[in-house]
């Protein structure tokens, strides 16, 4: 248990710098720049699934957190942050540095990541612009109203009070979620996913969805050892956003919006997974 308490708050502390440069720089956003600087910033999101993609790649689920709070206030796009999501690493590049495996490898699974989040955050923007679904946006302020804060004190107390708030959810959720870990034991995921080699792509994103590093690391350390091919793997590590999807549920408003949200994520890494299973990649 002491365990289990010492890695939430090592999982929860590490996400601070991220959520309140996060929510400082949309306070900044919304009280310090024109609306034509807003505007431009909003278009020049045509271009976020690149950006999202090559920011995912670090080996930091900060990311994913800080791109969940910017779409929730409708900075980026929701094609940027599918792509954020989708090349978001987790825990797979550490553990597969530490365990030697060989550079090849890791930087075709990192292109992999890369050119799959780009090309579904790209399709997804053009979708919905074609749709002008993009009409229904809300603007910075409503946070900042829904959460009732005192934002005319300051843009530092205000992100500080965002932090704070955000922070304490993503600590009980963490530690709810490291409880089932413990109880049910890493060792029974990966020998309940070992025994399922039809539907390894889709239980591998189910555990995938899980947002814990727990799931990413025991994906990647199932590769390693041969009992997951290739597919499977990416179907895995494509939807493993992370903390981001706790903070998704808790800052953007609309249950169904998010519920969308994962449901599209889960298809594109089932999806992935099956066609890269199916033509045979092997690394």
């Amino acid at each position: 248990m002491l365990e289990v308490i010492q890695d939430t708050l090592l999982d929860s502390i590490k996400l601070l710098p991220f959520l309140f440069l996060t929510y400082l720089l949309m306070e900044y956003i919304e009280h310090k720049t024109s609306k034509k600087a807003k505007d431009t910033i909003k278009k020049s999101g045509k271009f976020g699934p690149l950006l999202g993609s090559l920011l995912g790649i670090v080996p930091q689920c900060g990311f994913s957190v800080s791109a969940t709070n910017l779409y929730a206030g409708r900075v980026i796009t929701l094609g940027t942050l599918i792509s954020v999501y989708l090349s978001t690493s987790d825990e797979m590049l550490p553990i597969m540095i530490s365990e030697s495996a060989p550079i090849t490898t890791i930087l075709t699974i990192l292109l992999i990541k890369f050119t799959i989040g780009m090309i579904a955050g790209f399709t997804i923007d053009l979708i919905l612009r074609l749709r002008k679904k993009n009409e229904e946006e809300e603007k910075i302020v409503d946070i900042c109203e829904k959460d009732h804060c005192h934002c005319e004190k300051g843009i530092v107390k205000s992100a500080i009070h965002h932090t704070l708030h955000i922070f304490l959810f993503i600590v009980i959720v963490i530690f709810i979620l490291n409880l089932v870990i413990y109880f049910i034991g890493e060792e029974n995921i990966s020998k309940f996913l070992e025994n399922q080699p039809i539907l390894g792509p889709a239980i591998s994103s189910l555990i995938g969805l899980i947002p814990n590093c727990a799931s990413s690391v025991i994906i990647t350390e199932m590769y390693l050892g041969n009992v997951i091919n290739v597919g499977t793997l990416i179907a895995g590590l494509l939807v493993n956003a992370g903390v981001g999807l706790v903070v998704l549920f808790k800052t953007n408003k609309g249950i169904k919006e998010n519920i969308k949200i994962v449901s599209l994520l889960y298809f594109i890494g089932l999806i992935s997974g099956i066609i890269i299973q199916a033509i045979g990649v092997t690394l």
